[in-house]
């Protein structure tokens, strides 16, 4: 047993850090050596190892990444940040644009590959106004986190719960969909207050004017992904075929292509996210058989923390996913949910890991990407202003999805 929690606290110390200390190994390369700990000291057979990976899940992942692709090869992505960017607004009528943009992308769309695809555009177009890029970016980041969270092909972390809960498509965005469209509004809103001063660079600091991008539209394939994604979104809704398989289907017909290369549209599936789930379900396997989740389970609930309790799984899940990032905290907690009303169950771990997961840079992916590619630009965001934003961000928009519970209970 030593071993077996020595790897696990291991494992998610470098999700919490970022890193596996004292070593050049990030997030996925630090899953994939747990799991391969695991199944070398015998702590896990690989048998067990390979039922332990949801193939439902990471084939759901696979396809709609694919599908998200298709629309950022197709020029789509480039064309909307140009044309957000571009439109004779003031600041705070462009930031609200964007986080509309951001938010309502990210719910139909895999958040993570919208924001990669968007935000090296964002930065350009910014400077190229004279504007601060950082309260766009993080704008853009936040209503990402808390757009995605309302339906189930808005972030990993939403597929994870839906395959977990077995919930439909229609039931999963009842529950939450609209505490994460109303809390746009509070997104804006803060970072407005925050940034009311600091809008603009130096005129020493703008630069030239800058192209959309060198992927011009190509609105035949734009129109082809999106009657797909169409297409997808009505299979979810009004049939009872596998979720996993529909997204597939749709990344195949969209693979298959005269026009646009499959390498170049595989090139926005996040090969790393899908390792890095598939090395901590081998992990969270192995540690489940030492008996300890159930234990500390049973003391929370002797403690008067419940996870049955949705504001109870709601704060919980809210402080894990600070602390090592919102899609390994579902995987650490989805295996102990027992859910009486799973619609509700749902609502609280989507909202608390999307809203919640704004408060540190290292809460999400989206957040990681932002601070990477700002940095990247010559304007880096550092973790205590990231977080100056953050924290009443999430505040608010946790107070939002707690009248929500609330209201649902």
């Amino acid at each position: 047993m030593d071993l077996t929690l020595a790897v696990f606290f291991a494992t998610y110390v470098a999700m919490a850090l970022g890193r596996l200390p004292g070593f050049r190994v990030d997030r996925t390369g630090a899953a994939l050596l747990g799991a391969i700990a695991m199944l070398v000291l015998g702590r896990i057979s690989p048998d067990a190892a390979w039922a332990s990976v949801s193939f439902p899940t990471i084939a759901l992942l696979f396809g709609l990444m694919i599908v998200s692709g298709a629309f950022a090869v197709s020029g789509f992505y480039a064309w909307v940040a140009d044309r957000a960017a571009s439109l004779p607004l003031s600041p705070a009528g462009l930031l609200a644009v964007m986080v509309a943009t951001s938010g309502l992308l990210s719910a139909v769309l895999t958040n993570d590959v919208v924001v990669v695809a968007m935000v090296p555009l964002l930065v350009q177009l910014c400077l190229a106004r004279g504007l601060n890029p950082t309260p766009f970016l993080l704008g853009f980041a936040f209503a990402a986190n808390v757009g995605s969270a309302g339906t189930v092909i808005g972030s990993p972390q939403n597929m994870i719960i839906a395959q977990g809960l077995d919930l439909s498509f229609v039931g999963f965005m009842r529950a939450a969909l609209a505490p994460s469209l109303l809390s746009l509004v509070p997104v804006w809103a803060v970072i407005v207050v925050l940034y009311r001063r600091r809008w603009t660079l130096g005129p020493e600091a703008a630069g030239p004017p800058v192209a959309a991008s060198g992927i011009p539209l190509d609105r035949a394939e734009t129109l082809k992904a999106a009657i797909v994604t169409l297409g997808v979104i009505a299979a979810f809704c009004f049939t009872t075929w596998p979720r996993d398989l529909i997204a597939l289907a749709a990344g195949a017909l969209l693979l298959l292509n005269r026009r646009i290369s499959s390498a170049d549209v595989m090139k926005h599936v996040d090969g790393d996210l899908i390792l890095l789930l598939g090395g901590l379900f081998v992990v969270n396997a192995a540690f489940a058989t030492t008996g300890l989740p159930q234990q500390a389970l049973g003391h929370l609930a002797d403690w008067g923390l419940d996870l049955k309790d949705p504001l109870a799984l709601f704060v919980a899940i809210s402080v894990v996913s600070d602390i090592v990032g919102n899609n390994p905290a579902v995987l650490l907690v989805m295996p102990y949910i027992q859910a009486a009303d799973p619609e509700l169950i749902g609502a609280a771990m989507a909202l608390g890991t999307g809203f919640a997961s704004n408060i540190v840079v290292f809460g999400s992916l989206a957040g990681i990407i932002v601070a990477e590619e700002a940095a990247r630009r010559g304007t880096p965001i550092s973790l205590l202003e990231f977080s100056r934003a953050g924290v009443p961000v999430s505040l608010a928009t946790m107070l939002v999805a707690v009248g929500w519970l609330l209201l649902l209970r």
